[in-house]
């Protein structure tokens, strides 16, 4: 009887299109646990879950291995937290699991391991349990780059391994410091499927630490004149007022669903972009190859912010800076010269007010790399 179900539910599944759900870690292991406990609770009948460790040097793969196996508890957030519920109760463990090389993956990993695995997977996950069921049929997988290669490189790791299989019909970029609500891929994909020429959508991205207030309604626009991108809705409370369809400029790599035809159209992330504009980068060359970028509101995210690098680090001065006149002079050659003044010179005035000269140094730094062409 269970068999026959397990069937039903198998052909049912795939009539859905298959999500690749890739989840970039880097020393962020109770943040990824927290946002693996919300995906896997989420009604979309047909994903799987790559996450992608960026050379973590504080044991998180160890530490998320263990969270498969039930051997390490969900440490965040606390109880009384209002998005409590969107990781709580923990989903059934243990979750099976293939742990590849960032070698091995972009290879395309083990398909007989991995078609193995899934059988026998789809096979133990009992109808009406009691425990709540991973809704993933797919075993998980783990990804070891094996060093902190930045958002880009890191998220390419994973888009390798993704359209080697030709199974993948989208792939959806998720933020490790986020929690989701339960239809938020659901809306996605109905979203990305409602017109043929849309390439990406994002979400409505609200803050974690202030639950009905937006980040962004899924991306923003970039003023090139003065050098910098800004989302919209920036910190308003959300009383449904961007509950309607907007022209972005970009959308944010927090939560990225793109077609997988798109990637093989467009390519993949210019690596060029270590941290910062990687994602207003593709979306500029996704939209010179004549797709849209919708925006959804009914799909709902909510972002720790920064979670990994801190709120006006040093790192965010320099990459922010530097990567913004890579994409000003690449595809705004016409303001790009005058954007790059008056955003250093608001930069700089704005450093000096905070008394924050280590952040200046950074912002120097990142003018000097530009101009004399280096790489890092």
């Amino acid at each position: 009887m269970i068999r026959e179900i397990n069937e039903k539910r198998k052909k049912s599944i795939e009539t859905w299109p298959k999500v690749a759900i890739i989840i970039l870690n880097w020393n962020g292991w109770r943040d990824t646990i927290e946002c693996l406990e919300s995906v896997f609770r989420n009604i979309y009948p047909n994903y799987q879950v790559i996450v992608v460790d960026n050379g973590s040097t504080n044991g998180s793969i160890e530490k998320m291995k263990d969270w498969s196996d039930e051997k390490q508890e969900i440490l965040t957030p606390e109880s009384t937290h209002p998005l409590y519920y969107l990781s709580h109760p923990p989903v059934k463990k243990p979750i099976p699991y293939i742990y590849y090389t960032r070698e091995e993956a972009e290879k395309g990993g083990n398909f007989k391991l991995e078609e193995k695995l899934t059988e026998e997977w789809q096979e133990q996950r009992k109808p009406n349990y009691k425990e709540l069921n991973p809704t993933s049929s797919y075993p998980l997988i783990f990804i070891q780059t094996g060093e902190n290669l930045g958002f880009a490189v890191g998220n390419n790791v994973g888009i390798k391994y993704v359209i080697t299989k030709d199974n993948f019909d989208y792939i959806w970029l998720l933020n490790n410091d986020t929690v989701m609500n339960k239809d938020a891929l659901t809306q996605l994909i109905n979203n990305i499927k409602s017109c043929s020429g849309v390439g990406v959508v994002g979400s409505k991205l609200l803050k974690y630490h202030k639950y009905n207030f937006i980040q962004t309604t899924g991306g923003g626009k970039i003023f090139p004149w003065i050098g910098i991108e800004k989302g919209i809705a920036v910190n308003q409370e959300d009383k449904g007022q961007w509950d309607k369809e907007i022209i972005l400029d970009y959308i944010t790599g927090a939560s990225f669903l793109i077609k997988t035809d798109v990637v093989h159209h467009v390519g993949l992330i210019d690596e060029k972009f270590f941290l910062y504009w990687e994602d207003a980068d593709w979306c500029e060359r996704i939209k010179i190859k004549g797709y849209q970028l919708n925006y959804t509101h009914k799909s709902k995210i909510w972002h720790k912010e920064t979670a990994t690098i801190g709120i006006r680090s040093p790192i965010q001065d320099y990459y922010g800076t530097k990567n913004a006149l890579i994409f000003m002079e690449r595809y705004y050659k016409k303001y790009w010269v005058s954007g790059a003044l008056i955003s250093f010179i608001g930069k700089v005035l704005n450093r000096i007010m905070r008394n924050n000269y280590t952040g200046l140094r950074y912002i120097i730094k990142a003018y000097i790399d530009f101009f004399y062409k280096k790489e890092k």
